[in-house]
């Protein structure tokens, strides 16, 4: 572990740097995530540690952690995950015309800075802080950092308002992006749910769970302990079919999974399916680990996150019944306020998925590449917002005061 100044003369916070998640006191990293305004189970010190001792995310793959630390005495202050990357792959910000750019200059790009959970493109704080003085100590320290190491530039995340306000007081650039998430209203049922969406919507869904059904397809859901060893494994098979089915071995390797069974089992809902007794497809989601309802209450503050899927049969419909059907279905059931369905994908609109903005902040050294990345920034703004439009104009949502059940509905 190594330590530094934050770069502000007399202010008591120190900046120390360990190499390893098991240099970080978990108990502490927990701590000061809970108090934040929008805490995930994928920025807790278990979810963070496994991604390392895993071999996940590390340096023969790229991503060389450091757990970036603010301590006043023996209070941690403030603290984020930093990695310095050596390409851009698991991401979900795509930055490669920036690092091409640099290439045709004859200058590096890699290694970038990045505070980020690998591989995870879910909204949520990154820069956790025991208030808003030291968040701000803490990104500008570790700016200072990244510009004292020669780095060509530092890249936050999928953060909160919070951190977006530190960055941009750091000066750092802001970038938007799209994300499709689900609403729960609260419904009492699916079918009320479906009741909500315009008829063409509501009748697609359920011809989509029609072929599964007729197909002979059942579901299984478990949680946390419920998961045995073998559904995990089966899990894993189904989740590199659907890697090697697209030429790349996953990102996550077995040893991550075992990890998340042992220590963070309640995290993870799985959807089994099955046909004539025999698994065939599974899909991995996981759900808010500070929600407060319980017993199917709606917790207004809970989410439940899409992750993983894949199927060892092909089905008609099938991934949509385990990617978006069932999930909403047990969030409904459950009292479960959002589901997120992850990056990209305006195919999840007709499942009543909306787009939503989701942020990330930006820093590059270099003077003349910096303009001209606040140039493309606001050109892409000016087009991020013309698509915003274009998606609510395609909104399934029925109209307030629009029949739900239109005569002759099948």
């Amino acid at each position: 572990m190594s330590e530094g100044s934050p770069g502000n003369h007399g202010n008591p916070l120190r900046l120390q740097i360990a190499g390893a998640p098991a240099e970080v006191h978990a108990e502490a990293w927990n701590a000061l995530l809970a108090r934040q305004a929008a805490p995930t189970p994928f920025m807790r010190h278990e979810y963070l540690a496994a991604l390392h001792a895993s071999g996940s995310a590390v340096p023969d793959a790229g991503w060389t952690p450091l757990y970036m630390l603010l301590r006043q005495g023996d209070e941690l202050a403030a603290a984020c995950p930093l990695y310095l990357k050596s390409h851009s792959y698991g991401e979900y910000v795509f930055d490669w015309a920036w690092a091409n750019a640099y290439q045709e200059h004859g200058l590096a790009y890699y290694p970038k800075a990045l505070i980020a959970v690998p591989f995870t493109p879910v909204p949520g704080s990154r820069l956790l802080a025991r208030d808003a003085a030291a968040r701000q100590a803490l990104i500008e320290a570790v700016r200072d950092w990244c510009r004292d190491e020669g780095l060509s530039s530092l890249h936050l995340l999928f953060g909160d308002a919070a951190d977006l306000d530190a960055c941009d007081a750091a000066g750092l650039m802001r970038r938007d992006q799209v994300q499709f998430h689900w609403q729960n209203k609260p419904f009492t049922s699916f079918d009320d749910f479906l009741a909500s969406l315009t008829q063409d919507k509501r009748k697609k869904i359920r011809q989509e769970r029609r072929r599964v059904a007729e197909a002979g397809v059942t579901f299984r859901v478990l949680r946390g302990a419920e998961i045995t060893p073998a559904d995990w494994r089966f899990f894993y098979r189904c989740y590199e079919r659907t890697y090697l089915e697209h030429g790349n071995p996953p990102y996550l390797t077995p040893a991550f999974f075992d990890a998340m069974a042992r220590t963070l089992p309640e995290t993870w809902v799985l959807f089994i399916a099955e046909r004539g007794g025999a698994p065939i497809a599974s899909s991995l989601i996981a759900a808010s680990a500070f929600q407060t309802g319980a017993g199917g209450r709606f917790d207004a503050e809970s989410a439940a996150w899409g992750r993983y899927w894949g199927a060892l049969e092909r089905v008609d419909s099938l991934h949509f019944e385990a990617c978006y059907h069932q999930p909403i279905e047990w969030c409904i059931r459950h009292g479960v306020a959002r589901f997120e369905g992850g990056a990209q994908g305006e195919h999840k609109m007709a499942r009543a998925l909306m787009p939503v903005v989701t942020h990330s902040a930006h820093w590059l050294a270099h003077p003349a590449f910096s303009d001209a990345v606040q140039d493309f920034l606001r050109r892409e703004g000016a087009g991020m917002a013309r698509y915003l439009d274009h998606l609510r104009e395609r909104s399934p949502l029925r109209k307030s005061g629009t029949p739900s059940t239109p005569r002759g509905e099948i």
